[in-house]
């Protein structure tokens, strides 16, 4: 017997997108269509659909409508939003609603195929499971935002486009047995990644032996890291096993290995060039089958011009690199990362489920982030222990996250006469087009994304305001 052919619904006030999307996934799917919300409500109702491809902009009744609507209908389908208002706060909204996922015009079409793969088997699977019992399903409150864990790779979670990225990097990576540098700020998630290398390579099975380089005492980290026999030392007083040999058949994690004085680089260096070492107090070599993934947040390349990390040796663990994105750089990610630390937390503190309002996240996803997805869930795990309701709103959170979004009060100013109205519209204009900027390290077209504008508009202005397209040293710090 055939397996039935999955039904789609696309929705879309443009002609043009409907046609494509429709040839796009007309040999896999049974395509509906649909041009604007009524129609699309109808579709449901009459074709119930697997999956619905919904536009954001449309007559009648707009695309958040809509998908409110659809969920009153089937609170299990899976709605992918497609629009080409790319914006922070309309993803959050179509999140909040329960889209399972969110794409800007042009989309990527092959990411697109992957996640209407994905979405559908999992509509399918609850399918399945609700046919066998009745359970009762609450839909999202649209006052305050409950976040979903969408596109994550086991412990790590992202659907931004650096983070699917990662992962794909991750699978290649993983499937070959060479030594790894993977570089970010700290907090970015280094040892996460190590795991996931490890867990998805053929050493699986093997052990996944850690240790922070920059945490061990000079005097001891030889010791620790190759071991040593008994009587080498004053206090060795009998034989003990380094953490080379502890990863015999498995992966030797270093983190911070930028820490590591000469001395010790140099006998790694051997390692990885021989596969051999010796116990401190040994003459007789040892083999082991080690892949090593090396960690840091230094610029190596900066400490080699130092003479404080050997040249060789960086180009020994740099075979194949990995470089971490800083949280502000995937604001997008943020609702996500709430709702997961949320659940990963809440057995902790009785159960606990918070709630976050729009507004609440849209402070998050403004603010820098300088401590990365650490500072993120560290500040979440404080609003699970103290935060004296269920829903979490702006004043709940830290002062230093409200006082980082503050802009000046530059309508003050011109109500007081300080300034011209034209002067406080275009200081007030210089001042959050800069804070885009910052935030996004100066990537127009993320800056333009975060604004709600295009960048074509974006780059107008700033040739108007006479902002730099690259910071001043003032800027950078």
């Amino acid at each position: 017997m055939l397996e039935q052919r999955r039904k789609i619904l696309i929705v879309d006030d443009e002609a043009g997108i409907r046609d494509s999307l429709t040839l796009l996934l007309k040999n896999s799917y049974d395509i509906f269509t649909a041009e604007d919300g009524e129609q699309a409500l109808a579709q449901v109702e009459q074709e119930k659909p697997d999956l619905v491809l919904l536009d954001l902009i449309l007559p009648k009744i707009d695309g958040i409508e809509a998908l409110r609507s659809i969920k009153e209908i089937n609170p299990n389908l899976p709605i992918i939003i497609l629009t080409g208002t790319n914006t922070v706060r309309t993803a959050v909204q179509a999140m909040k609603y329960g889209a399972v996922d969110y794409l800007g015009k042009p989309f990527d079409i092959d990411e697109l195929k992957t996640i209407i793969a994905h979405s559908v088997s999992n509509f399918t699977t609850k399918a399945d499971k609700s046919e066998s019992s009745v359970e009762t399903i609450e839909v999202p409150s649209p006052k305050a935002v409950v976040p979903s864990v969408i596109h994550d790779f086991g412990p790590m979670v992202g659907k931004s486009a650096a983070m699917n990225e990662l992962f794909t990097k991750i699978k290649q990576v993983a499937e070959r047995d060479t030594t790894v540098l993977v570089t970010g700020e700290s907090g970015t998630g280094k040892e996460l990644v190590a795991r996931l290398i490890h867990t998805e390579s053929n050493r699986k099975n093997g052990p996944f032996v850690p240790i922070n380089c920059s945490a061990i005492p000079e005097s001891l980290i030889e010791s620790e890291l190759f071991g040593h026999e008994k009587g080498a030392f004053t206090h060795a007083i009998e034989k003990r096993i380094g953490h080379f040999e502890l990863a015999n058949g498995g992966t030797l994690f270093l983190d911070e290995i930028g820490e590591l004085s000469l001395q010790v680089q140099v006998k790694i260096l051997r390692f990885l060039q021989e596969q051999e070492f010796y116990r401190v107090g040994s003459s007789k070599p040892n083999r082991v089958d080690v892949r090593i993934i090396a960690a840091t947040n230094r610029h190596l390349e900066e400490a080699i011009k130092e003479k404080t990390f050997r040249e060789d040796l960086y180009y020994r663990i740099n075979v194949i690199g990995l470089k971490l994105p800083a949280l502000r750089d995937r604001f997008e990610d943020i609702p996500a990362l709430v709702g997961s630390f949320v659940d990963k937390l809440k057995d902790q503190y009785g159960g606990r489920k918070l709630s976050f309002t729009t507004e609440c996240l849209n402070r998050l996803v403004e603010y820098g982030w300088p401590g990365n997805v650490r500072e993120l869930e560290n500040m979440v795990e404080s609003l699970m222990a103290l935060c004296p309701s269920e829903e979490v709103g702006e004043g709940d959170l830290p002062e230093k996250i409200l006082r980082k979004n503050q802009l000046p009060n530059i309508s003050a100013e011109a109500a007081s006469g300080k300034i011209a109205f034209e002067e406080a519209e275009k200081k007030f204009e210089t001042e959050i087009i800069l804070k885009a900027l910052k935030r996004t390290n100066f990537v127009q077209t993320r800056a333009a994304e975060l604004l709600g504008i295009s960048r074509r508009i974006l780059k107008y202005k700033m040739d108007k305001l006479g902002i730099s397209e690259a910071p001043t040293a003032e800027e950078a710090h």
